[in-house]
């Protein structure tokens, strides 16, 4: 059978897990997820395990937090003057916003910590420093590099 490699187009379902069983993300109900291995889209992790996996192979894969989303910085946490933040803004525990760099790049971001003065924010993913658990399945390699 063909093995997927660098440069392949590939068809994948997965569903992620947190090693504690909590479900983050599945392709069930939906068409597979396409990807072009060697493309950056998708974590490293989960890229470097589709490499060598043949059509209809299925497994689960463990990524560390590393070759997934890097580990949780705590000076990615900011604390702002809750003045700053647009009185329209939601700023629930948890709530996700976006900030733009000065080089226009979006930065999300999730509250934290809010009090009547201050507003924490995370510019963390929400998974960084997690290890992640992977079910995969390779559908199809749409077109070979």
């Amino acid at each position: 059978m063909t093995q997927a490699k660098t440069g392949d187009t590939v068809r994948i379902n997965y569903t992620g897990r947190l090693t504690d069983g909590t479900e983050f993300d599945t392709s069930q109900g939906r068409e597979p997820l396409q990807v072009t291995l060697g493309a950056g889209e998708v974590i490293r992790g989960l890229e470097d395990h589709l490499n060598g996996m043949e059509v209809g192979e299925k497994n689960t894969v463990t990524i560390p937090s590393e070759a997934a989303y890097g580990p949780h910085r705590p000076e990615a946490i900011q604390t702002v003057d809750r003045a700053s933040v647009p009185a329209n803004i939601d700023l629930a525990l948890g709530t996700q916003l976006q900030a733009r760099t000065q080089d226009g790049r979006v930065v999300p971001l999730t509250v934290v910590g809010v009090d009547a003065a201050t507003v924490q924010l995370d510019a963390n993913h929400p998974l960084a420093g997690k290890d992640l658990v992977f079910d995969v399945e390779l559908v199809e390699i749409v077109q070979a590099a």
